[in-house]
Order: structure tokens, then C-alpha cells, then sequence
């Protein structure tokens, strides 16, 4: 089971970029999108049938050409979960869930801090999220929760931790979250089998950055514990050029 994640950045602009004939190359059983700034019935949904993603589930935030997440699956999942039934973060289209009968996936695209009331509103999103999270496992514990976290967990995950120490993204605050959450029963599956420097997931388009490798791994497939001898494989495609982003790859038996 080959299971994707991929900030796309405005899927519109990715599809114009090729990222249809990638995916189509790339073949997950399930990929989930964050970042797709677009709602259904702004997009040509028999795109993605006709390369065999018949169930496509699409979750928008109710400003236009904002967030939004998405999950496209080949097989049809018994259940599929819009949100996470908490206000303050669901009219930004941020949580998508689809569950199957061995194991859950959710698209998750966490807040960035770019200013001091989006931090605010990120450190709420992360706090209720937790919460959420830590209830819902209790229902399903083979869980795997996707997506953009807007969090380099540690200094091997960022370029430059000395200069990015103030920065969100990878503040302290930021980063004991992340560790709290991975402490309640989560393993970072790229980080399980890759214990190698300069394997990042989003570079700036500033300053050549992407070119000379400068990045930050904020992209994440966090995987419960009850999971860990099904993970098979981890791995990032950098080559993948639809966006800022890179998709990242689980493999799972």
C-alpha cells in the first residue's frame, strides 16, 4: 500500500505543471493533497477518474483560493470524515479522514505562523488538534495522519536551525508540540528509517534555495505505534517539481 502526501500549492497551478501525468506515473493507492486552493466545482473531476482515482474526496475552506485539503483513493474507503467537528479550524478547510477497515489516513495541512495573530491562531490549531487527535485514537488506533505540519521537528530537519531559531516553523514552542504529539503514540516514519542530514520537503522560492538544497522537512506521515511493524518503506521525491512542496512517500504491508 503506497500512500502520498503532497502540498501542492494550488492544485490548478500543479496541474498545469504536469503533476495529472506524474501522479498517473507515481500510482498511490491513496494520495492526500494540501493546500489546494480550490473547491470541487472549480475543478474537472473526471481528471483524476480517468487515471483511476474514481473516489476523490475534496475539503475547502470557505474563503476562495484558500487551504483546502483533499484525499484521492483507488479503492472506495467505508467512511469518510469532513473536519474534525471543531469550528475554529473547519472553516479553513484543514482535516480530511477517509478509514478503511485496517487502518485510517487523514490529510492534515497545519497553520503557518507567518505573523503574531496567525501564530496565535497556529498554537490554538495545534492545542485543539492534539486534543482531538488523542480522542481519536481511542476509536481508531491504526492511524496515519499525512500532510504539511509547518513544523521542522529538529535540527536536522532545517538548513539552518541557528538562524531560524526565532523563525515559525521552527520556534520552541513549535517544536515541543511536535514532540509531545509524537510522545503520545506517533512515530515519524521518514525519520524511523532515514536517520540522514538534507532530506527536506519545502524550499523558499527565494535566493535559489530549492537548487542548492536549502529546505526544511515540514511534511510528515505520522504513523500510531500499534502501526510500526507495517511500515515497509519512507522516502522523499524531491525531483517532483509542482510547487514548493515535494511529495512524500509511506509504503505500509
Amino acid at each position: 500500500m503506497k500512500i502520498i502526501s503532497y502540498n501542492v500549492n494550488g492544485i490548478r497551478a500543479a496541474i498545469k505543471k504536469g503533476f495529472l501525468e506524474w501522479l498517473e506515473a507515481a500510482n498511490p493507492d491513496i494520495i492526500c493533497l494540501q493546500e489546494t486552493k480550490a473547491h470541487k466545482d472549480q475543478l474537472d473531476l473526471l481528471a483524476f477518474e480517468n487515471i483511476g482515482y474514481k473516489y476523490n474526496y475534496w475539503f475547502s475552506a470557505q474563503k476562495k483560493g484558500y487551504s483546502s485539503v483533499a484525499v484521492l483513493c483507488k479503492e472506495e474507503p467505508k467512511n469518510v470524515e469532513y473536519g474534525t467537528g471543531i469550528e475554529s479550524m473547519d472553516f479553513e478547510g484543514r482535516n480530511l479522514r477517509v478509514d478503511y477497515d485496517t487502518f485510517s489516513v487523514m490529510s492534515l495541512y497545519l497553520p503557518s505562523g507567518t505573523n503574531d495573530a496567525r501564530l496565535g491562531f497556529k498554537l490554538n490549531y495545534m492545542d485543539e488538534f492534539l486534543d482531538y487527535v488523542t480522542k481519536l485514537r481511542k476509536e481508531i488506533p491504526n492511524l496515519i495522519i499525512c500532510g504539511d505540519y509547518n513544523i521542522c521537528h529538529e535540527e536536522i530537519d532545517i538548513h539552518n536551525p541557528k538562524q531560524n531559531k526565532n523563525t515559525s516553523g521552527f520556534l520552541p514552542v513549535e517544536r515541543e508540540w511536535l514532540t509531545t504529539f509524537i510522545n503520545t503514540g506517533f512515530i515519524d516514519s521518514f525519520r524511523h528509517l532515514n536517520k540522514e542530514p538534507h532530506h527536506y520537503s519545502w524550499w523558499s522560492y527565494r535566493a535559489n534555495a530549492r537548487n542548492n538544497n536549502k529546505g526544511w522537512r515540514i511534511d510528515y506521515h505520522m504513523v500510531t505505534d500499534d502501526m510500526k511493524d507495517r511500515i515497509e518503506r519512507a522516502y522523499i521525491l524531491p525531483e517532483a517539481k509542482h510547487s514548493d512542496h515535494c511529495p512524500i512517500v509511506l509504503e505500509i504491508s
